[in-house]
């Protein structure tokens, strides 16, 4: 891990943090990374987007810390429970990062919805499929599917030790069934009944609304400099 050549990007405005400057650090496009170089890419905090991999490299801020979350370990709480019994309909198939446009017309609906002031919001099918899939990874874009009527997308890495959830994109007028939940919930699911320990979350900034829904999913461990440390709940990671 020490010999792989990472390059900086430019400062721009943080995306999650009104006022702050954000920098990535991105592994070199000349690595030969695969599902294995990735699972230790993901264990040590960094992303993909695309066939880019990185993690930030902020100056002045470390907001953003690394989240997963142990399969066996977890349990629901009440409201999450609640919303797995409520998609008990849907059924869950598996289709590969290829173009569909009937995914990408959902994404954008989405993005409309959700993030219509992003630059997202202007993705073209190219811009898209080269968001979600990568040349290098094992990638599934699992359908959660109503009868026909596709609901949801979730974009999930297949590693060596779980499954990293890249992106969710839902049928934003289907609120009452919070989807975004049902798709971390059977990811988890999917981790345990795979024998895989971790579910990769992301990035966690607990100051930002978009994020905080990553705190709703409990036991879970960040990533410190001294490694993954369960977090106690009450803002500190245990050591």
């Amino acid at each position: 891990m020490k010999s792989i050549p990472l390059y900086l990007g430019y400062e721009h405005d943080c995306d999650y943090l009104p006022g702050q400057r954000a920098r990535m650090a991105y592994v070199s496009p000349r690595v030969a990374l695969d599902p294995v170089l990735y699972t230790r890419l993901a264990a040590s905090g960094f992303r993909r987007s695309g066939d880019l991999v990185y993690r930030p490299h902020c100056l002045d801020c470390s907001a953003c810390v690394p989240v997963r979350i142990p399969a066996v370990r977890f349990q629901p709480s009440r409201a999450q429970r609640r919303v797995a019994k409520l998609n008990a309909d849907l059924r869950v198939v598996r289709k590969y990062d290829v173009f569909d446009e009937r995914h990408y017309r959902l994404y954008m609906r989405y993005l409309e919805s959700r993030h219509a002031d992003g630059h997202m919001a202007l993705s073209s099918p190219e811009d898209y499929i080269q968001f979600v899939g990568s040349d290098w990874g094992d990638t599934g874009l699992y359908e959660f599917l109503e009868g026909d009527e596709l609901r949801a997308v979730a974009v999930v890495d297949h590693l060596s030790d779980g499954l990293s959830a890249v992106y969710t994109f839902y049928d934003p007028e289907a609120p009452r069934r919070s989807l975004g939940t049902q798709a971390v919930l059977w990811q988890i699911d999917e981790a345990r009944r795979r024998g895989l320990p971790w579910v990769y979350l992301g990035f966690w900034i607990s100051g930002c609304r978009k994020m905080a829904y990553k705190d709703a999913f409990r036991p879970f461990e960040v990533l410190r400099e001294g490694g993954w440390t369960p977090w106690d709940g009450g803002g500190n990671a245990r050591v």
